[in-house]
């Protein structure tokens, strides 16, 4: 059986030509492939820690699942996606959500479950039935729209939650961030993020030696004397050990919180597939449905075990596109290395310290960018939002999530925020599309200058039809 776990010499296995590419199913030699492993690593490092913190769990379960998703994921697409499993950001706002209403880890880890287990049903009818069904359920209108209010979601818990922890070291981290972002090139600019953690950690130090404990809120959201950065439980963690386990709880209203995050997760494999074939030159169509399915089996996983879901990573086609190094043998690198970082509490008691202020610098700037994600899939899908087909239901759905507005059925049953948001988006614009005339179908413009088909469509059956121009 073929596994993809051999790989062809590159050249000389030192450096490769010109202009050359080294394809999933070469390597170049070990050490350099080990090297290569390890810069995969620190690219996801940054989300794939910060994202089980957000969420309140174990940073070091997070990275060693992360690793044994990844191993899954290529052996199930035989070596032929190289890809990393990191830590969905996605969930962060479901996660705090759920944690509102009362919810455990354990309900969170449920929840999130169920994702997984619906994202692995999602791949094998892709498998079954192609790709088609994934346009036609879920156009780049919707698969906007839901990632969309995503990520805008989560913009109470940074003004709520981290932000007034320490807002001077905030409004740094994000100036800082925001600089790396933009200002750095190549690889350092995917590992912003990172980096803006280094800066807060180096910040909130300074600033405890200048100027001692700060009065604020604390991580509980009581008003305390406290230190920023409190390294005393990292002198007490154990170097070797392994990381917190626990089972998942199932509750349905977790679970419809969590379900809507299907859609972003099958618009991230969906997007990965695509960019990696572009980038290797090879057809990777077949594929696209045993991608989506091991994403959702490397999820379903380390839920059950207490971990968060995790996705494929765009910093690591960063990264890739960066080395023009696309050997599968790297990603394999990469996963040992993260079941190794798994093992060191004293590296999850580091990401347990990170202050509370440098979140809130952090995730003002990952959040918005998680949100503009799905402008993105619009700007590059060319939805036209002038077209009130498209314009009502996303508009009507974003708010919605945005606002976590509640539609309460009983006593014990509400849909809101992100879930109804979702349904909003769904249902509002396959409904709506049954019902518009044929006119607002197309793809044009409807207010465009002058008259457009929209017009004329309107006219002919019968409208007055907007103003014309000479």
């Amino acid at each position: 059986m073929d596994l993809g776990v051999r790989w062809k010499l590159h050249g000389d296995g030192r450096t490769p030509a010109p202009g050359a590419v080294v394809r999933p199913d070469e390597r170049l030699s070990w050490p350099r492939t080990a090297g290569l492993g390890a810069q995969h690593v620190v690219a996801m490092f940054g989300a794939s820690f910060v994202a089980p913190v957000l969420m309140g769990l174990d940073p070091n379960l997070a990275i060693m699942m992360s690793g044994v998703s990844t191993v899954i994921f290529l052996l199930a697409t035989k070596g032929r996606v190289p890809s990393y499993l990191g830590c969905s950001l996605s969930f962060v706002g479901v996660a705090a959500v759920i944690r509102a209403q009362g919810g455990s880890s354990a309900t969170v880890t449920g929840a999130v479950f169920v994702v997984g287990a619906a994202l692995f049903l999602v791949g094998l009818a892709v498998r079954k039935f192609g790709a088609r069904i994934i346009h036609a359920t879920m156009p780049p209108i919707v698969t906007g729209a839901v990632v969309m209010l995503i990520g805008f979601n989560l913009a109470p818990v940074t003004a709520s939650t981290y932000w007034p922890q320490d807002q001077w070291t905030a409004l740094l981290v994000m100036l800082f961030t925001g600089l790396a972002v933009v200002c750095l090139r190549g690889f350092w600019s995917r590992v912003a993020i990172f980096l803006g953690l280094l800066f807060g950690y180096g910040i909130s130090w300074l600033f405890d030696r200048v100027f001692g404990k700060i009065h604020s809120v604390d991580g509980g959201g009581h008003m305390t004397d406290h230190w920023r950065l409190d390294l005393s439980g990292v002198g007490k963690a154990d170097w070797i050990g392994l990381p917190t386990f626990h089972g998942p709880s199932f509750q349905w209203s977790a679970i419809l919180v969590a379900l809507p995050v299907v859609i972003a997760l099958v618009a991230e494999n969906a997007g990965h597939v695509k960019a990696v074939g572009e980038m290797t030159g090879s057809n990777l169509d077949d594929k696209l449905g045993t991608a989506i399915s091991a994403d959702g089996v490397g999820s379903m996983l380390s839920t059950a075990v207490g971990g968060p879901p995790n996705t494929t990573y765009s910093e690591n086609i960063g990264v890739m596109a960066a080395t023009r190094v696309y050997s599968t043998a790297a990603y394999w690198a990469a996963a040992c290395f993260a079941l190794l970082f798994g093992l060191c509490p004293k590296f999850g008691a580091v990401v347990a310290a990170i202050p509370g202020g440098v979140l809130g610098g952090i995730t003002v700037i990952l959040y918005g960018m998680i949100g503009l994600l799905g402008a993105q899939i619009w700007t590059k899908s060319g939805v036209d939002l002038r077209n009130p087909l498209n314009l009502v239901p996303a508009a009507a759905g974003i708010i919605i999530g945005i606002g976590n507005v509640t539609l309460k059925f009983t006593d014990t049953f509400s849909l809101s925020g992100i879930a109804l948001g979702t349904l909003v988006v769904i249902t509002g614009y396959h409904a709506l599309r049954a019902l518009a005339p044929a006119h607002l179908k197309t793809q044009e413009p409807l207010l465009d200058e002058g008259t457009s088909s929209y017009d004329e469509g309107a006219e002919s059956a019968g409208g007055t039809g907007g103003p014309r121009t000479p």
